[in-house]
This record gives C-alpha cells, sequence and structure tokens, in this order.
C-alpha cells in the first residue's frame, strides 16, 4: 500500500514538472510571436534616439516596448538586457534578443529581435523599424551574443 502512495506521488510531482514546463514553453512562445507581432507592426517608424513609442524607436525602445506589449517587461537600455536578463544562447530561436558591439571587448550598443529565417527586426539609425539580415556585413562581425528569456 505505502509503494502505491509512494508512485502515486512520484507520478503526479513528475506530470505536474512537465505540465509546468510545458505552460513555461507555451508563455515563452506567446511573448515572442506577439512581441514580433508588434515590432513588425511598426516598420518604417523613424530611428529617435531614446524613442520609446511609435512616434519614434531607438532599439532597444523598440525591444522594449514590443516585449512590454506582449507582457513581458525588460530593462531600458541594450547593455541592461544583455548583462540583468534572460539567458545566453548559442543557438538562435525566434523571438531571441541579439546583441551588437563596435567590438566584441565593448559593452552592447545594439539589440535586435531575431525574426527566424536569418532575419532580425530592429530599429537602427539609417533606417528606422526594419528588417535586416543576420548576416548583413554591417551587424556579422559586431554580434556579440544572444540571450532568451
Amino acid at each position: 500500500m505505502l509503494k502505491k502512495i509512494i508512485a502515486t506521488m512520484a507520478m503526479a510531482i513528475i506530470l505536474s514538472s512537465l505540465f509546468t514546463t510545458m505552460g513555461d514553453k507555451a508563455e515563452a512562445a506567446y511573448y515572442h510571436t506577439k512581441a514580433i507581432s508588434v515590432a513588425k507592426a511598426n516598420l518604417g517608424v523613424p530611428y529617435r534616439w531614446g524613442g520609446l513609442t511609435p512616434n519614434g524607436f531607438d532599439c532597444s525602445g523598440l525591444v522594449k516596448y514590443s516585449y512590454g506589449k506582449a507582457g513581458k517587461v525588460l530593462p531600458r537600455t541594450a547593455a541592461d538586457m544583455y548583462y540583468k536578463q534572460g539567458y545566453r544562447v548559442s543557438s538562435l530561436q525566434t523571438g531571441d534578443l541579439m546583441f551588437f558591439a563596435p567590438n566584441k571587448a565593448s559593452r552592447p550598443t545594439h539589440v535586435a529581435i531575431y525574426i527566424g529565417g536569418g532575419k532580425m527586426i530592429q530599429a537602427a539609425s539609417s533606417k528606422g523599424v526594419s528588417i535586416a539580415y543576420t548576416s548583413n556585413s554591417y551587424w556579422k562581425p559586431r554580434y556579440i551574443g544572444a540571450k532568451r528569456f
């Protein structure tokens, strides 16, 4: 009888853990999908240093705004996003944040959202909110890593 109780409790714990993990993944997928949708709805919005609204975005402003609309609070700057939230990943998935710096040894000064297919959405000073290839000759050598949350 005691073995059956222990086995039942163990199964309940395992199933609870499984459903929690599945729920976490579904919640993360929602944030990523919603944030990308919000960012895409702002394609063409001009770049504005310090901009946090559809009147004008800087890179971290676009990311913070897009994820905020999806219900996820992020820090204000690219550096704070890089150092204070999420976990580093080596293989990109849709919704991951990509970070860039003037050189590999410096702090991140640019952030974009990976949208899949080798593309990212960003607020670039030259083009405003736009989509670029991650293999772009300007961004690729400045890439320093990605974070997921």
